[in-house]
């Protein structure tokens, strides 16, 4: 029997990092359960609303979430569903029954994170058939893969892997037939930040040089694209992303918790930023690829 191997400063760094993705699933469940935005499937991977979350984290969140989906939503649009994803550290994330109840899943939506994440939201899937009923009605075969680490089908590919080991997660996805010639846009909500600038440079270069249409959208400085072999990058704060959603659903919004110092809502958002890099051989279009606000 092999030696364990010793607990380093490394694990619990990587163990922290994990922590993360229950943290965030839970402020995305107690905002949805306020009425910020609808998410019906949430609650399978958490139970309990839990304590209250303060106003200005909460409207963070929806600023977030809302910024995102304009963004891939349109790229969907824009490719006719003719594309993939790779969702980068996507935790408990509920972005395959989303799309599909709006008809804009792509031809294979991927999923990467740490195995232990991926066995938690796996053994979810497996034991709630709200779950698993719309993944196995979108395979055609008898060859759906579902053990604990890994889930293929047709459309919804979950891996475990080290985000930082590009070798190896090349060898994973494509493994899970990734196709480098479809259009693909990558996603990466507050992963990078947890990586050594030469880690998360190795990644995203990765990304540039195995896609030739490609987006990438990520909460990062942009500089770090235009270094890595991306054509194009941009980048918004938070607080102006927040004021160029659909104003009537922000009104909506915010009418659901008083905030009592607006200022700590805009220093909030304006210490984030969502930054979006595109290379397009295809042509899909500046709209999508480059600025959609």
């Amino acid at each position: 029997m092999a030696a364990r191997q010793p607990f380093t400063d490394s694990d619990a760094a990587d163990e922290a990092v994990r922590t993360t993705c229950d943290d965030a699933t839970t402020c995305k469940r107690f905002a949805t359960s306020q009425g910020y935005w609808k998410d019906l499937h949430i609650h399978y991977f958490v139970r309990n609303v839990g304590e209250r979350k303060a106003p200005e984290i909460n409207r963070g969140y929806y600023a977030r979430v809302k910024g995102v989906n304009l963004l891939l939503d349109e790229f969907i649009k824009k490719t006719e569903c003719k594309c993939q994803i790779i969702n980068l550290g996507a935790g408990l994330d509920t972005m395959f029954w989303r799309l599909k109840d709006e008809n804009l899943l792509p031809q294979k939506l991927f999923e990467v994170d740490f195995p232990a994440v991926v066995a938690k939201k796996i053994h979810n899937i497996k034991t709630k058939p709200p779950l698993s009923k719309p993944i196995i009605d979108m395979h055609s075969t008898d060859s759906l893969l579902l053990d604990a680490h890994n889930l293929d089908s047709d459309r919804y590919c979950i891996v475990g892997a080290d985000l930082r080991d590009i070798s190896s997660l090349d060898e994973k996805l494509k493994k899970f037939h990734l196709n480098p010639e479809l259009p693909t846009l990558l996603l990466s909500e507050c992963v990078l930040v947890y990586m050594t600038p030469s880690q998360s440079s190795n990644l995203v270069h990765w990304a540039a040089e195995t896609f030739h249409t490609a987006m990438f959208i990520n909460y990062e400085q942009k500089d770090r694209f235009l270094t890595t072999g991306w054509d194009h990058a941009d980048a918004l704060d938070m607080m102006t992303v927040y004021s160029m959603l659909p104003q009537q659903d922000v009104a909506r919004i915010e009418l659901l918790e008083f905030l009592d110092e607006r200022e700590l809502l805009q220093q909030l958002l304006q210490h984030y930023c969502i930054c979006w890099a595109s290379k397009d051989k295809l042509s899909l279009g500046k709209r999508t690829l480059v600025l959609y606000f």
